[in-house]
């Protein structure tokens, strides 16, 4: 069950998000929105609303001169909380 999320992603766009209940997660890839949807509700014991994901495309990074390396696809998702709730984990609790 808790393998399902990785971590949780706090950006500037994110943080915007989450005032209005909607917080990011990087997920395994082959997790489906209801395998999301019961992870949040128990690891931080929350009522999910709705969960919206996307896959997110690798690309290349370069690291000095010559070297590059490749960055796998990963799966984020988008997870919407019902009115009143809150992820004491973005909020700085």
């Amino acid at each position: 069950m808790f393998g399902v999320i990785k971590k949780p992603l706090v950006t500037e766009k994110n943080t915007v998000h989450s005032a209005g209940g909607v917080y990011a997660f990087e997920v395994t890839r082959n997790a489906r929105k209801d395998e999301i949807k019961r992870a949040i509700e128990k690891a931080f014991r929350v009522k999910v609303d709705s969960v919206r994901t996307m896959v997110c495309r690798g690309r290349e990074r370069r690291s000095g001169m010559q070297k590059v390396s490749k960055v796998a696809y990963w799966k984020k998702a988008l997870v919407k909380l019902k009115a009143g709730e809150k992820i004491g984990l973005f909020e700085g609790v």
